[in-house]
């Protein structure tokens, strides 16, 4: 059994990986200061320290602790333009603070949750790890500098580090799903609309060069996710720093999502065209062969309708509906 801290542990992955950890027989300490977390999600048999990654050199020098899990970052895309300092803050010079006190505290291990982000508007796909890397947002260009930062204590402290970069996180984990504010992402949107939460949703343009006119993204479901995180602590090795993109090598377009939420849960779901938001590309799907062949990972849980599900699940737990689709 080994003993783990998880930064941003309360958030959505971070506390679906730290119920993955604890299934596992591993202890886990969470430390977050839910700024955007709930302490709901928390997992039981958690220990939880409310304080922000700043605070990690303290908890790390109170446990013995065989690696760190780290999730804690502001990560909203259009606040990070118009709130670039927050995001340097907190996510490059709050992820430095991280690595020293992991330093000087001998803890030498880590998993660090990174982002598509980093690649930016792609040449081509699917993705793979060696694609330039071109961010179009401060968000992207703060989890970039972090793994830069990470390859350089590898080379010279012999830090043992795997980054992971994925792309459309999505479903849910029995009690743990999605609850931004607000929220950006596809999937918890189109069901906020079958909810009545919202009048519709919006089909950012309808003419781009794929199958059914619209954008075509890769989702992967946040279990699949947290055990490649746990396979990921194993495969760190001292001094390198492994960088695997995850994803489910296949993309599904904005309309097969609506389609699909509205087959779940059987609502109508209104759709309205609009134009075309800038910097969207047509295509993002990611290669995760290089996850296949050094993690042995590969998804379990693939399938668009079975993702929509658990996430519907969720969102219904939230409300006063009870009528879980099974």
């Amino acid at each position: 059994m080994s003993q783990y801290l998880v930064t941003g542990g309360a958030g959505y992955v971070g506390g679906v990986v730290a119920a993955h950890l604890l299934e596992a027989g591993h202890q886990v300490v969470v430390l977050d200061d839910l700024s955007t977390g709930f302490r709901e999600s928390v997992p039981a048999g958690a220990e939880f320290v409310h304080g922000r990654i700043q605070d990690a050199g303290e908890v790390l020098e109170g446990g013995s602790f065989d690696g760190v899990l780290h999730f804690a970052a502001s990560s909203q895309v259009g606040e990070s333009v118009a709130d670039p300092e927050k995001y340097w803050r907190n996510n490059v010079a709050g992820s430095l603070e991280l690595l020293a006190s992991m330093r000087k505290t001998g803890v030498r291990r880590l998993v660090f949750s990174s982002t598509a982000a980093v690649y930016g508007e792609p040449k081509s796909t699917p993705i793979e790890e060696t694609a330039p890397t071109a961010p179009t947002n401060p968000y992207g260009a703060t989890k970039l500098a972090m793994d830069h930062m990470i390859t350089s204590e590898a080379n010279a402290h012999g830090l043992a580090a795997v980054s992971l970069r994925y792309f459309n996180v999505a479903g849910a984990y029995g009690k743990q799903g999605e609850r931004h504010d607000p929220e950006s992402h596809l999937i918890p949107l189109v069901i906020q609309a079958a909810l009545g939460k919202r009048p519709h949703i919006s089909v950012f343009g309808e003419d781009y060069p794929t199958p059914d006119g619209t954008c075509i993204r890769d989702y992967i479901h946040v279990a699949d996710l947290a055990e490649a995180h746990l396979l990921a602590v194993d495969a760190a090795r001292p001094g390198e720093h492994l960088i695997c993109n995850l994803g489910n090598g296949e993309g599904f377009s904005v309309r097969e999502v609506i389609e699909a939420v509205r087959r779940v849960t059987g609502r109508e779901i209104p759709a309205v065209m609009a134009e075309r938001r800038p910097g969207d590309p047509a295509v993002l799907v990611a290669s995760a062969a290089r996850a296949h062949e050094t993690l042995g990972w590969r998804p379990r849980r693939a399938d668009l309708d079975g993702i929509v599900r658990d996430a519907w699940n969720f969102a219904l737990s939230l409300s006063d509906e009870k009528d879980q689709v099974k």
